[in-house]
């Protein structure tokens, strides 16, 4: 993180709150220039700091959980996550300490796609059990 400074930090945070804030916005905050502000988020890309654009969102009648997923020593945790994260259903996955090794968020349009998604999580080679709780409100 050498290479990341106060104005990329600062760019970070401002684009974590809203990806879409134009160059011209954050330039004007940060006291510096348009082309500035491109070639730092161009870098911080390069450097494989900022990973992808996206939105966050939430649907009237969508359903999210949280699965909390024990693994076994056998098959590295990496494996397991990557293998998750190709879940349909499956919106992000953390590797985690504690007594759980992954945690994951999953999105469905009901408690059977819910279901679903949990079922396949639990199919894995390597899942040795999971905790599900049911998310009520999401705050930003």
């Amino acid at each position: 993180m050498a290479d990341v400074d106060e104005s990329d930090l600062k760019i970070l945070e401002i684009l974590r709150k809203n990806a879409r804030t134009p160059y011209t916005s954050i330039a004007k905050e940060l006291k510096i220039s348009e082309a500035a502000v491109r070639k730092r988020i161009e870098k911080l890309i390069k450097m494989g700091v900022i990973k992808r654009f996206t939105i966050e969102y939430e649907l009237e009648n969508e359903i999210r959980a949280i699965v909390m997923v024990q693994s076994t020593p056998q098959i590295p945790t990496p494996e397991i996550s990557k293998k998750i994260a190709k879940i349909p259903g499956v919106e992000v996955v953390y590797e985690t300490t504690g007594d759980y090794d992954i945690l994951t968020v999953v999105r469905g349009t009901n408690i059977s796609s819910i279901n679903k998604t949990i079922d396949d999580i639990r199919s894995l080679q390597g899942v040795l059990s999971t905790n599900s709780t049911i998310v009520l409100r999401v705050w930003f």
